[in-house]
């Protein structure tokens, strides 16, 4: 096919990024890193659903590589997707497939912004063992039609050489007003669930996905950073930097149960593997803490 090996310069040309998801979070995000880093991008215009539209948008901007960060989250939340199922299969399933397709054919590496959310605790990964789900291992959580779709695609995908699968998780970021934000989503809800969790600290992670992408890496990542953290955890450390007088009420799962529609994933992924390529990446703590909670800090009389 001609891909460029793992690691090798993938050309001589100066990098040129195609990212679909131009209304996205993470999308829009990237734009800004590429913009500060020097980097020529531009939004692919086309549907992911229609071929024809992607091959167009190759043709005319010729990019050195692509970046998904397009699909259905459902607006509030998860549960749109349960009452919007063809919508969602349309652009998650058929979509992401039709870009990595597309790329193929012109030995293109995409970079897929995917989802950790389809694993769950589980007796070989207790909750608070630390033994996290390696990338080799079959998700187990299909609770929400949006996890289950999410899992489906990431199976296939595995057949395609050119794609970085990156398995995103309750991503988190230093815009503390962003509503997609998991920090301020929690600090909004009436009660949350306390229980362990891997996520994404945006801030220091999408740089590393830009590199690994100029890196040529593929295959599925476990794209969130090491370790777990609580709702209350993240939620005290809230408190002591940004709020001294946040309060907040706890419930159960079964609790929470009544005012969702479809159950929730909750796991820790082990993130050894991109460590070892990457082996300045902070854990979980240490970077909520640099990237999240001290830039926000109010200083005091402030």
């Amino acid at each position: 096919m001609g891909f460029p090996a793992n690691g090798a310069s993938a050309t001589e040309k100066p990098y040129k990024f195609l990212i679909y998801g131009r209304t996205g979070w993470i999308g829009g995000l990237l734009g800004r890193l590429c913009e500060a880093q020097g980097i020529d991008f531009t939004y692919g215009s086309g549907r992911l659903e229609d071929r024809a539209s992607l091959e167009a948008d190759l043709a005319a901007i010729k990019p050195t590589h692509v970046f998904n960060a397009a699909g259905v989250t459902g607006r509030p939340n998860v549960d749109w997707c349960e009452s919007h199922k063809v919508e969602t299969i349309r652009t998650n399933v058929v979509g992401t497939l039709t870009l990595a397709d597309v790329c193929r054919e012109k030995g293109l590496v995409l970079i897929n912004y995917a989802t950790g959310c389809i694993f769950e605790y589980d007796s070989g990964h207790p909750l608070g063992s630390g033994v996290g789900f390696k990338e080799e291992d079959t998700p187990n959580f299909v609770g929400s039609f949006y996890s289950k779709t999410k899992a489906m695609v990431e199976e296939l995908l595995k057949n395609y050489e050119n794609v970085c699968t990156l398995r995103v998780r309750m991503p988190i970021s230093s815009d503390l007003s962003n509503p997609r934000n998991f920090i301020t989503k929690i600090t909004r809800y009436e009660k949350v669930v306390n229980i362990p969790n891997s996520m994404t600290i945006l801030d220091e992670l999408l740089p590393i996905s830009i590199e690994m992408g100029k890196r040529n890496l593929t295959g599925i990542w476990n794209f969130t950073n090491p370790g777990a953290v609580s709702h209350n955890e993240i939620l005290e450390m809230y408190r002591e930097y940004i709020d001294t007088n946040f309060t907040w009420k706890n419930f159960n799962l079964e609790e929470q149960a009544k005012v969702i529609i479809a159950p929730r994933s909750n796991n820790e992924l082990d993130a050894s593997k991109l460590k070892a390529e990457f082996p300045e990446l902070l854990s979980i703590k240490e970077s909520l803490i640099k990237y999240v909670f001290k830039p926000n800090q109010k200083t005091a009389g402030a």
